[in-house]
């Protein structure tokens, strides 16, 4: 889990043998193809709230830090935060792909800036099981496009546990229904309402994430701070935006077949424009940051 939601890009397309959003069909769990992983990974970085982190950091000054990375996909959470943060560090990164833990045990960086080391366990499993004696002894839980993929009873266990180990939160890049295309197209609404009611199916929280992880930690004692993160993709992000179009339109498509042949042609205009570096796209997420009952942070935003 983590990282791979389709509005903000859980999806790699719709090639054989995969859903709409990319997750690999198998008889096991899920998996997300490590491909889109890391075609999203600097957008990710670059999108993430900068002044969220920096509020965290008065929080995190008692190092070694043992961070809780949860649905960790290949691991850019842990690229982006290690090398910002001070001091010795343990990366305990949760997923319940076990190709994916790999990925992202081996890539994690080993040293900080300041030099010094992090060192990096995986857990496989899967958010169900979560407790605050998993998070005995964490300074800090994160996660990346992971809340929108949820239910409020996993939302909610992920707050209760966080509170009960008095553990920050720094959770990023959840959807929020919201995607800007210029040139626009008539057909741009109808794709963004379908591709919304794609991300509740089953009782996800999809673009609520946010607002059902606000109440839930802030219902916990938490406060409770958010912070726009979009994504901001230009000419300079031809093949990104374009895997994002065909993962966004078949979640469409998926939950609305009659879109099927007007989509069809709709995709390829908007492929066309984005190899020809002639299409805007702004995808809004919101960032999160929980900091419980004994922080020193100000109101909620």
């Amino acid at each position: 889990m983590g990282e791979h939601h389709p509005q903000s890009g859980r999806c790699a397309g719709t090639a054989p043998g995969r859903t709409a959003e990319g997750r690999v069909k198998t008889t096991d769990v899920p998996r997300y193809t490590p491909d889109w992983l890391e075609l999203r990974e600097g957008a990710d970085a670059a999108a993430r709230s900068a002044e969220l982190l920096e509020a965290l950091g008065p929080r995190l000054s008692d190092p070694p830090l043992v961070i809780h990375d949860l649905g960790c996909g290949t691991g850019s959470m842990g690229r982006w935060l290690a090398p910002r943060l001070g001091g010795p560090q343990l990366w305990i990164l949760h997923d319940r792909d076990p190709d994916l833990l790999d990925r992202a045990a081996v890539r994690m960086p080993r040293a900080t800036t300041d030099g010094s080391r992090v060192t990096v366990a995986t857990a496989r499993g899967d958010l169900a099981r979560l407790t605050a004696s998993t998070l005995d002894g964490a300074s800090l839980v994160t996660a990346s496009a992971l809340l929108d993929v949820l239910t409020r009873e996993e939302v909610e266990r992920i707050a209760a546990a966080c509170a009960e180990a008095q553990c920050p939160a720094l959770l990023t890049l959840s959807v929020v229904g919201r995607v800007e295309l210029a040139p626009a197209d008539p057909l741009d609404a109808e794709i963004a309402e379908a591709f919304d009611a794609h991300q509740r199916r089953g009782g996800l929280v999809g673009p609520d994430a946010t607002a059902v992880a606000s109440e839930a930690f802030t219902r916990h004692g938490a406060t409770v701070r958010t912070q726009a993160s979009p994504w901001v993709l230009g000419p300079d992000h031809s093949a990104l935006t374009a895997e994002w179009l065909r993962g966004w339109v078949g979640a469409a498509v998926e939950q609305r077949p009659d879109l099927a042949g007007h989509a069809e042609a709709y995709l390829r205009r908007r492929l066309a424009m984005a190899t020809a570096g002639a299409l805007r796209v702004v995808v809004h997420h919101r960032d999160l940051l929980a900091l419980p009952a004994s922080g020193t942070m100000g109101a909620a935003a």
